[in-house]
């Protein structure tokens, strides 16, 4: 099973991709408070971003031709994987602080793990990556662990 997994393929293990930087604007706040019609004022006045805020906000946004067939673009961090079809398989939060307007976040990356498994119908690679997002000064706001499932 090990060698559904190449070995340049796990020498990907501990990098992280370029940090992304982002302003938070009370309008774009605002705007995503009443897209998910949230409830509380400090959302819809975009004094404070509801918690789900962060999954959108570090998207990148490209033109239509470059979105996969889920909507999304497509992840350029990951090395080459001999399995193609992608499953989600899980995400983990960890809200540090609430994100404020005016808050300026750099998020970073991480391939943390590439696990082979084998499935009903076949082989499985679990991609498991970490992402930090901290403000410039370096105070951690949000930890996220997600999974996705290659098969």
């Amino acid at each position: 099973m090990s060698e559904l997994i190449s070995a340049e393929a796990r020498s990907w293990i501990g990098r992280s991709a370029e940090p992304v930087r982002i302003e938070i604007s009370r309008t774009d706040i605002k705007k995503y408070s009443i897209a998910t019609e949230q409830q509380q004022e400090k959302f819809l006045n975009g004094d404070e971003a509801p918690s789900m805020f962060m999954f959108g906000a570090l998207r990148p946004v490209v033109p239509m031709d470059q979105l996969g067939p889920d909507g999304i673009a497509a992840e350029s961090f990951l090395p080459d994987l001999p399995l193609k079809r992608v499953m989600a398989g899980g995400t983990e939060m960890t809200f540090h602080r609430p994100v404020k307007p005016g808050d300026v976040l750099i998020a970073t990356k991480t391939l943390h793990d590439l696990i082979p498994k084998e499935g009903k119908s076949g082989p499985l690679i679990f991609v498991v990556t970490k992402l930090r997002v901290e403000t410039e000064g370096g105070e951690l706001v949000l930890e996220e662990q997600q999974t996705r499932i290659f098969r």
